[in-house]
């Protein structure tokens, strides 16, 4: 079912019972699944508008590729050169860079941004507003609490184009409480547990309880708590 309003590309694939909304934008060389659903005002496919100091890859892009049973919706913005996998959602008025890829039953929540460059695993909940900055890595099973924000430069822009930018990672399983701020290049270990408020400004052992500013441990995580009890 395609709304009337849709702007779409001739060279567009759109697998069978796609719905597309009122308003939606799909660019050239988009790839849309099988059952995706995308709703009022989404624009699939967008070219990125780089800086002239951007040290980001500007390499030409394929086109955005979207898996089966996917949601996008109201509102959202996903690049070129991303991939979306079968069943995600990516929530309304979120935004997914160039070259970022979600993993299968993912959800990227409402206002949300993934950066360029982020991985983010399968069956992982990312929540309202929150920041995935460039080069990031969230593992599957991964829960991101409201507002958490990622960064990748410890020089905040004093630097030359050989300098390295260092997303977080956050290993299968953690999870980091609303309002988190992870500094660049921390590791937060497989089910540790980041309090809500947080400052992490080093590495996260795995199974362990951190808070405060800055974050320290406090505890292990309990064996209750693992994720293997919640599946």
């Amino acid at each position: 079912m395609l709304d009337p309003t849709a702007v779409i590309a001739d060279d567009v694939v759109l697998g069978e019972g796609v719905r597309v909304g009122a308003f939606v934008v799909i660019k050239p060389g988009t790839v849309i699944g099988a059952g995706v659903e995308i709703q009022d005002g989404a624009v699939l496919g967008k070219s990125p508008s780089l800086a002239r100091t951007s040290t980001a890859p500007r390499d030409p892009l394929p086109g955005l590729t979207v898996g089966d049973g996917a949601v996008i919706c109201c509102g959202a913005i996903v690049f070129a050169g991303a991939s979306i996998a079968a069943g995600a959602i990516v929530g309304d008025q979120s935004y997914v860079r160039e070259r970022a890829v979600v993993g299968e039953r993912s959800v990227i929540g409402r206002g949300s941004c993934v950066d360029n460059d982020v991985r983010v695993g399968a069956r992982v909940k990312v929540q309202t507003n929150v920041y995935l900055t460039a080069y990031t890595v969230v593992e599957d099973d991964v829960f991101v609490g409201p507002g958490v924000c990622t960064t990748n430069d410890d020089t905040m822009s004093r630097h030359d184009r050989a300098y390295q930018l260092r997303g977080a990672t956050l290993r299968r399983a953690a999870r980091v409480g609303g309002g988190v701020v992870l500094t660049p290049g921390v590791e937060v270990g497989e089910e540790a547990f980041v309090a809500a408020g947080a400052l992490v400004t080093k590495d996260v052992p795995p199974r362990t309880v951190v808070m405060g500013v800055p974050a320290h441990v406090v505890r292990d995580v309990p064996d209750a708590d693992l994720l293997e009890h919640w599946r």
